[in-house]
Order: structure tokens, then C-alpha cells, then sequence
């Protein structure tokens, strides 16, 4: 045992540990600065079970990415949720709706200055409530992860169940607030993340008449473009081990890809605490956030190795082919300089590795992966020709892109045609002509040997009409909707006679007009006025496509088909309902102030707010919609 020094001041260690806690503290400190971590005295201590290690299996081709070494929070889908009104309904809507709802759309009519005297509009919300011409509805919507304020997306609207109201047609949405979760009311509801509105697109498929016993549901309908977000969804990154060293570390790689673009005002990655680093979607991003979140996910921790990560991935992926997918987006993670990696796998047998190099080749837009792409497009596996067709609409301005997709829209296959169509509209090729109603629809004409009426179902109201010279053909006899709508051509004759009654007991419009389809279709649409006077019947969207689809139930387009978008706002909302989990792992709660767990209390609209989006929704029937 060592003899104790007689001299040793006894409060020397003391000192000399305060100056070394003081010292980590200043460091601390400086290190928190750095990454922007809040001060402990400003921020809640949190549980020590939240700082626990996540555990994570990590796939061996993702080591080394951000995805690698942290949680995501906030990069899935969210279903979003609310109750509006629609208006404008001639008499097909109802003034019975359940009490709480009443309740609840008096408050927002209130809130929003309905009925306020300095408007001078003089209806008061318990007027506008009392009338049949409105009507009590659910409306709801899927917002992609990382969507930025403003990002357009498409609603599904519906009837409140228990309510009488006898169709939705013709109608249009009244702003409304929409919130993730249950439909709650007063303290209790969650943030605002969206807002919908718009003129409704219902089942245009049958009789809009609301007084037709054919057993199709005319109370549900959708606004294509008709949500928009409003407020910025959050994404952030949750450190699977806590670290400041390592959360400033995935911060600046983050931010050496993804630098500050001009009009961006805060960092890309911004550290938060030692284990959440707080995501913000770049400008250039805003129309296509899920790209970015694959990139982010997908790019490396370590950003001065491009050359051997790609070589890295370049093995893994012939040892594995089965992790096409990781490896594609890990090269466009990488950037252009992987291309050296992966364009002598343009040709490679396999094609799963063939088809991973060409989609990076892609969207790195290479131009050395066109041709490839091409000969995938026109012998691939469907899967792989439907996504090589997608790849070359997406690349940048090339005449060997167009002149090599323009044959396939004469391909036997209706999804290769349709998925050609769609690459070359987005590519803005002149083939493709546009015409734009003023009933806020749009109209395209494509050359094809397969004639075909292609209806849209999602993002912009449009009708497609494939082959350029379809006509109506004669002799013509057609009278549908009760005798509202009748048609009449004589063999011969190059123009068929139209009448048409918009009401029961209005006026009726005659013309005659000719049998071509697309000017058909351009006359249903158009409305006259002094600066086109032309004549039209003014028909809305589902109007429109509904009278093209009597006349080819018919038997008069001859031997076109007639193909419909599934209902995609429908199949995410269900599909994310049959994902979600029981209950939520502790990194995933929502943590922003004015969410809600989602839990009932004094607030809830009771049972009409509980159930999930398929059990509130009316059920569907089988001629709802046309496959395509």
C-alpha cells in the first residue's frame, strides 16, 4: 500500500477533475454547436429507454449508407383525413347528417367567415347546412413521404354514411382542412397537413341521373389534383446507436451531396440532438420527394470512395441479383461517376443486373444506355419493357429517345401502348396533340393502329384517344339517360344529329355535328362563349367520358376499346390501412407539438370517426370502374 504524501494538498484532485469536467463540458458543448444540438437546459431529458441502441439487421449491400446506420422517421405515406361539404348539387344532397358532424362543419363554416356580414354573401352557415343542395361528406388522401408545401395530390370524397343524399355529381368541395388519423374535433385534432377543394369526378360510367335503381354508387367520386399540402412533411433521421461524432458525421455527408440550393433556407441535414438529425427536402426535389428520400436513403456515409463503392455494389449485386433494386439506387446515389461501374453491364445477360445498370444509366441520363433501353422496351419481360419505356420518358432531351418509343404505340399490348403514350406526354413529343377544354379537362390525340378511348383516373383530368381517324359509325340510333341523350346518323352522312336535355325539365340543345370521335368528344366539352363561340354541349369531365362510353356500349367506335385508370387514391389508402402496424415502435411517435396519438377522448366524433378508411367508404360495385 503506497505511503500518503504528508505535502499532497488533499483538494488538488478535486480541482484537477472540475478543470477536466469543466474541459469535456466546453467540448461538449462546442460539439453540439456544430451539429445544431439544442441545450440540455432547453430541451426535455428523455427517457433512457429512448436513448437505447436500435437494433437493425442490415441488408450487406446497404452497409455503409445512411440507411445502414439510422432509423427513418416519417418516410412513408400518410393518410390524411377530414369532413367537408360539398355544394352545388341541384337538389341531390341532403340536409340530414349526424349531429356531431353538423356540429363540426358549423364550426369550420364559421371559422372560415361564412356567413360574416362584412362579406355581404348573406347566407348563414345553418342556411347553407338546411339545404338539399349540399351535401355532408368524408374526404380523404394520401401524401407521399417528403412532400413539400403546396405538392398537388388527388382526393376521394364521399358520402357520410347514414346520409340520404342521392348522388354527388355536378357537385364541388368547399375547402377542407385535412389532418392524419381519425376525424376528431375541438382540442383534440391533429395538425393541419393539407387542404382539399375542386368540382368532384364521379363513376362517369353510368347515367348521372340521380334517380336511376341500377345499384351503382353515385356518392363517392374523387378530385384529381384536388389536395394540397400545407405544411412541410417531416423527415428525420434516428441514430441507431446515439452519437454527436457520428450524428455530425452523417450530417455533413448528407450535406456535401445535397448542398443548400438557391431559395433553400436552412441545410438539407440539420442535427438535433446526438441521435436525430432533421431532413429538408432540396428545391429542385419538391416535385418528386420520394426520389429524394431513396437517394438519401441509399447514399453513402463515406462520399470520397465514389469509384470503389460502385465497384463495391458492382459485386454484390452479380453475387446477389436478387438486390437489383438496392443496387440501382445506390449508383444514382453515387452520382455520375459510377457510369464507369456499371455501362458494360448495359448488355449483360441477366437481366435483372442489366436492368439495375440501366435504370441508374437512366437517371443519370447517360446517353450510351438509350439504345439498350430501347431493344429492352421491345423484347424484355413485360415488367422490364413497361419500365424501360418509364426510364426513357424520364431522360433528358434526345431525338433517339422519341424515334425509338413512337413504334411501340402500335404495340399489341395495351399496357406497353398506354405506358408509351405516357413516356412520350411527359417528354412533351409533338406527336402526342393536346387540347385543353375550358370545362378543366384536357384532350389527347395519339396516332395508333389499335384504336382506343383511354380514361385518366389520377393527377390531371384527360381523355386519351388512340387511332387518328376513329369515327361514330352509321347508321345511328342511340338514345340513353332517360331520352336525355339521344344520337342520330343515317349511313352516309358525314354528320350525326345530337340532342341533348342538361335537366329533366330544361331546354334541349340540337346539333349537328361530325361523326369524327375527336371532334365529338371536343363539342360534348366545350362551352360557347363570346371568344369561342363554337357550339358544345359544356359537359363536364364525367359527363363527357360517360356519353363516349354509352356510345361505345353501343356498338358505334366500332372496334376500339375502352380502358380506365384504377382508382389509385383508393388502392394506397387500403393498401396503407392493411400495412400499418398495431402499434407504434417508440422512434416512429409523431413528435410534433399539435399531434395526436390518435386516441378517443371527450373531442372524438364518436364511432363515425373510429373506423378505417374501407369500412367508412360506401361499398363498391363491380361496374364502379372499367379495368384498364
Amino acid at each position: 500500500m503506497p505511503t500518503p504524501n504528508p505535502h499532497r494538498n488533499p483538494a488538488a484532485p478535486s480541482r484537477r477533475r472540475t478543470a477536466t469536467l469543466a474541459s469535456a463540458l466546453v467540448a461538449a458543448s462546442l460539439l453540439g454547436a456544430c451539429i445544431g444540438v439544442e441545450p440540455a437546459s432547453e430541451r426535455p431529458r428523455p427517457d433512457r429507454a429512448e436513448r437505447d441502441p436500435i437494433p437493425m439487421e442490415v441488408d450487406p449491400i446497404m452497409r455503409g449508407t445512411i440507411a445502414g446506420e439510422a432509423v427513418m422517421v416519417g418516410f412513408d405515406p400518410t393518410t390524411v383525413r377530414g369532413y367537408g361539404l360539398v355544394v352545388g348539387l341541384n337538389g341531390t344532397g341532403s340536409r340530414v347528417m349526424p349531429a356531431e358532424v353538423r356540429a363540426f362543419l358549423l364550426s369550420e363554416m364559421t371559422r372560415r367567415g361564412v356567413g360574416d356580414p362584412k362579406r355581404g354573401d348573406g347566407v348563414s352557415p345553418e342556411a347553407m347546412l338546411n339545404s338539399n343542395d349540399v351535401a355532408a361528406v368524408v374526404v380523404e388522401g394520401v401524401i407521399e413521404p417528403g412532400a413539400t408545401k403546396g405538392t398537388l395530390f388527388d382526393v376521394r370524397v364521399f358520402s357520410v354514411p347514414g346520409s340520404p343524399a342521392t348522388s354527388l355529381e355536378g357537385g364541388r368541395l368547399w375547402t377542407t382542412d385535412l389532418r392524419p388519423g381519425p376525424i376528431l374535433s375541438g382540442n383534440r385534432q391533429a395538425v393541419t397537413l393539407a387542404e382539399a377543394k375542386g368540382p368532384l369526378f364521379v363513376n362517369p360510367f353510368v347515367d348521372p341521373s340521380p334517380s336511376r335503381s341500377d345499384g351503382v354508387n353515385r356518392l363517392s367520386g374523387r378530385i384529381l389534383d384536388g389536395g394540397r399540402v400545407t405544411k412541410d412533411m417531416t423527415l428525420k433521421l434516428r441514430l441507431a446507436t446515439p452519437s454527436h461524432n457520428r450524428a455530425m458525421t452523417l450530417q455533413s455527408a448528407i450535406n456535401s451531396v445535397f448542398p443548400r440550393e438557391p431559395g433553400q433556407t436552412e441545410a438539407t441535414a440539420h442535427g438535433k440532438s446526438d441521435d436525430t438529425i432533421l431532413i429538408h427536402v432540396p428545391p429542385s426535389f419538391h416535385k418528386k420527394p420520394a426520389e429524394f428520400v431513396q437517394l438519401l436513403r441509399h447514399m453513402p456515409v463515406r462520399v470520397d470512395a465514389v469509384e470503389q463503392t460502385a465497384e463495391a455494389v458492382r459485386r454484390s449485386l452479380l453475387a446477389n441479383p436478387g438486390a437489383a433494386g438496392a443496387a440501382s439506387w445506390r449508383w444514382q446515389s453515387l452520382g455520375k461517376k459510377a457510369l464507369a461501374s456499371i455501362q458494360d453491364l448495359y448488355d449483360y445477360p441477366e437481366e435483372q443486373p442489366r436492368f439495375a445498370a440501366l435504370q441508374a444509366g437512366a437517371r443519370l441520363d447517360d446517353p450510351l444506355a438509350v439504345q439498350p433501353l430501347i431493344e429492352l422496351a421491345k423484347s424484355g419481360s413485360l415488367e422490364h419493357r413497361l419500365g424501360a419505356i418509364e426510364l426513357l420518358g424520364s431522360m433528358g432531351t434526345n431525338p433517339a429517345v422519341d424515334l425509338g418509343l413512337r413504334p411501340l404505340l402500335d404495340d399489341p399490348d395495351v399496357d406497353i401502348r398506354l405506358r408509351t403514350f405516357e413516356s412520350l406526354e411527359k417528354r412533351k413529343d409533338p406527336i402526342v396533340a393536346e387540347r385543353r377544354l375550358d370545362q378543366g379537362f384536357v384532350v389527347n390525340l395519339v396516332p395508333s393502329k389499335w384504336p382506343m378511348v383511354y380514361v385518366a383516373q389520377s393527377g390531371k383530368p384527360r381523355l386519351v384517344l388512340f387511332g387518328e381517324d376513329q369515327e361514330i359509325s352509321r347508321p345511328t340510333t342511340l338514345a340513353v339517360w332517360s331520352n336525355r341523350f339521344m344520337l342520330k346518323g343515317e349511313a352516309g352522312e358525314e354528320k350525326i344529329e345530337v340532342f341533348y336535355r342538361p335537366r329533366d325539365d330544361g331546354p334541349p340543345m340540337i346539333d349537328r355535328v361530325t361523326a369524327s370521335v375527336p371532334d365529338f368528344v371536343l363539342y360534348l366539352g366545350h362551352r360557347p362563349s363570346p371568344e369561342s363561340p363554337e357550339p358544345g354541349l359544356g359537359m363536364s369531365y364525367s359527363e363527357t367520358i360517360g356519353a363516349l362510353h354509352e356510345v361505345w356500349k353501343a356498338g358505334y367506335l366500332g372496334q376500339a376499346d375502352f380502358k380506365a385508370e384504377q382508382d389509385r387514391v383508393l388502392a394506397a389508402i387500403l393498401r396503407l390501412e392493411k400495412e400499418r402496424p398495431t402499434y407504434d415502435r417508440p422512434e416512429f411517435e409523431m413528435e410534433e407539438e399539435g399531434s395526436t396519438s390518435g386516441s378517443t377522448s371527450n373531442g372524438d366524433l364518436g364511432s363515425l370517426a373510429q373506423p378505417p378508411a374501407a369500412s367508412l367508404a360506401p361499398k363498391s360495385s363491380a361496374a364502379d370502374t372499367v379495368p384498364r
